[in-house]
């Protein structure tokens, strides 16, 4: 068992069994054992690959997605571009790279990194040397600076917190983490008291099968209203993509990986990745419920192309060798394929009312 059982175990036999979001919150963010906390796990030789690690592309993309949504703001000098969990920052620096490209963008940013793992700031640190920019990192983003703002999250929401609850003959009761009869492993159990009802959709409280789990997702729409609510006050746009349903569904999707490969979500807590389908209609209601419009979602796939994926590759391959023209075709067929990226993927917009379509998949 990992170096975080022992903390888990303790809190569990002070306090009884813990709800998985408890567990999730651990796992990840400990402040000595968590799993963002300690390591790099992007890449081959991480645990799992994201878009911006596939080709420069994806990140360029959404760098012109901020610069037209700039644009379209009446160009304000300062703009806070925030990122939510920048990875090792690949994607924040294509993204600059291209928004550059429309004059006096990069004079009007401010560039602000939400992140809590030291490893992955002193990694981001190094990613943007290139864009001469100066980050301010910040653990939440409650702590970004006052005015307009565009915020960017790719797969942010996914590895966030859930509760879990499960239908039983007699109601809905919320899934906790246990210990096992030995007490030297972790088992899924259920709270002896019933759930409030209220926190299941309405459309899934009474017909779900007896077993089935619905994954409530409350830090998610917390995280999204805040930023909602400050893009209606101050101006901007929001972008978000992320893995999961457009409307709320049953089924448990909690995973664990560990190098690129699925394994047990109770073993070794700490040492391996863990996330949840992004429950989207959960977003929209947050968003929507600060005052906010929702654009999408649509499939990440559609949603490059709209921005001219295929034209930048079709540029990068003109002065390519065979071998790197395969590279590029590869990553884009990655990122936009059905049987791939490019429908599991989906995107959705915040934005103000009013503010009109930025660059849109139709």
């Amino acid at each position: 068992m990992s170096d975080l059982f022992d903390a888990l175990k303790a809190e569990i036999e002070a306090d009884g069994p813990i709800t998985v979001a408890r567990y999730m919150e651990l796992a990840l963010a400990h402040p000595e054992h968590g799993y963002y906390r300690k390591q790099d796990p992007f890449g081959e030789d991480g645990d799992f690959t994201t878009a911006p690690e596939i080709s420069q592309m994806f990140g360029e993309m959404l760098g012109l997605w901020t610069a037209v949504v700039w644009q379209a703001l009446g160009s304000p000098d300062p703009l806070n571009l925030v990122e939510l969990g920048p990875g090792r920052g690949t994607l924040m620096a294509d993204a600059l790279r291209a928004g550059i490209a429309m004059e006096d963008f990069d004079d009007a940013v401010r560039l602000w990194m939400i992140e809590t793992s030291p490893v992955l700031q002193a990694i981001q640190k190094e990613s943007l040397k290139p864009t001469l920019m100066m980050p301010a990192w910040r653990p939440t983003f409650e702590e970004v600076g006052s005015g307009p703002l565009v915020v960017l999250g790719n797969e942010f929401f996914d590895a966030l917190p859930i509760h879990q609850h499960q239908r039983t003959e007699d109601g809905w009761r919320e899934r906790l983490v246990g210990l096992n009869g030995a007490g030297d492993g972790l088992e899924f159990t259920l709270a002896e008291d019933l759930a409030d009802s209220a926190l299941i959709p309405e459309s899934l409280r009474d017909t779900a099968e007896i077993g089935a789990i619905f994954e409530h997702q409350p830090l998610s729409q917390e995280i999204m209203g805040q930023i909602a609510k400050r893009v209606v006050a101050e101006g901007g746009a929001a972008l978000f993509i992320d893995y999961g349903y457009v409307e709320h569904g049953i089924g448990e999707t909690l995973q664990a990986l560990k190098g690129h490969e699925y394994t047990d979500v109770l073993k070794n807590p700490g040492d391996v990745d863990l996330t949840a389908h992004v429950d989207f209609e959960q977003l929209m209601m947050a968003a929507k419920g600060a005052g906010a419009e929702v654009l999408g979602p649509v499939p990440q796939g559609a949603f490059l192309e709209s921005l001219g994926l295929r034209q930048r590759a079709d540029m990068l391959m003109m002065n390519a060798s065979e071998e790197q023209m395969a590279e590029i075709d590869g990553a884009y067929q990655r990122l936009t394929d059905a049987e791939q990226m490019g429908t599991l993927f989906k995107v959705i917009a915040v934005v103000p009312p009013g503010f009109g379509v930025p660059p849109w998949a139709a």
